[in-house]
C-alpha cells in the first residue's frame, strides 16, 4: 500500500546521557545540560533554539510509554499548557535511551484541562501502513490511560505521577540517585 505524502513515518530521538548529547527527530544532535536517571524514567533538561520555546524539560517514562515534557515558551511562542505528553515506544541499549513517537500527543492545563490530540495522525499513520495497528492500540492504550488518569488527578501531570509511583520534579531537581550535569 503507497504511504499518503502528507503521513510522516514514527518520529525517533535518542538521548545519550554518557555523551550529553539528544539527537532530535531530524537528525539534529543537542547538547543537554541535565541527565538524571531514577527507578521510573530519564529526565533531560536542555536548551533549544527554537523560534516558539527557549528551554526544553522532558522525562522518559518507560512503563507508561509517555515522554512527559514542559516547554519553556519564549513571548513570541507562547502556548497556553503546562505539560505535553507524546505517547512513545521508549527502548534502551546500555546508556542509550530511544524513543518513537506513536503520533498521540497529550496537552495539560494543570487544574483545567486534558486533551488527547492528533487521533487523525495516528489512523492515517495505520490506514496508509506506516503503523502496524496493533502499535496503534498501544498508543490509544497508552494516551487514554494517561488522560483518564491526569484528569483524575485534578488535570495535574505531576500528581498522577507522584500518586503512581513517579514523583517527578523540573529544572535538573529531580529525587534521583544519579544526576549528570554538564560541566
Amino acid at each position: 500500500m503507497a504511504t499518503p505524502a502528507h503521513v510522516h513515518r514514527p518520529k525517533v530521538e535518542t538521548f545519550d546521557p554518557d555523551a550529553m548529547t539528544n539527537v532530535d527527530p531530524k537528525g539534529f544532535v543537542r547538547s543537554v545540560d541535565t541527565y538524571s536517571e531514577a527507578p521510573w524514567g530519564l529526565y533531560m533538561a536542555r536548551p533549544a533554539d527554537h523560534p516558539s520555546f527557549s528551554y526544553l524539560e522532558s522525562w522518559l517514562l518507560p512503563d507508561l510509554g509517555l515522554r512527559v515534557s514542559k516547554f519553556h515558551f519564549t513571548p513570541r511562542g507562547y502556548r497556553e499548557q503546562d505539560h505535553y505528553v507524546d505517547i512513545v515506544e521508549i527502548d534502551r541499549d546500555g546508556a542509550i535511551w530511544r524513543t518513537t513517537d506513536l503520533y498521540l500527543d497529550i496537552v495539560v492545563l494543570t487544574g483545567r484541562d486534558t486533551e488527547v490530540l492528533d487521533s487523525d495522525e495516528l489512523a492515517l499513520a495505520i490506514a496508509g501502513g506506516v503503523l502496524e495497528p496493533g502499535r496503534g492500540e498501544y498508543a490509544m492504550d497508552r494516551a487514554f490511560t494517561a488522560a483518564i488518569g491526569i484528569a483524575r488527578a485534578g488535570h495535574d501531570v505531576d500528581r498522577w505521577l507522584a500518586d503512581g509511583g513517579r514523583p517527578v520534579d523540573w529544572l535538573g531537581h529531580t529525587p534521583a540517585a544519579h544526576i549528570r550535569t554538564a560541566d
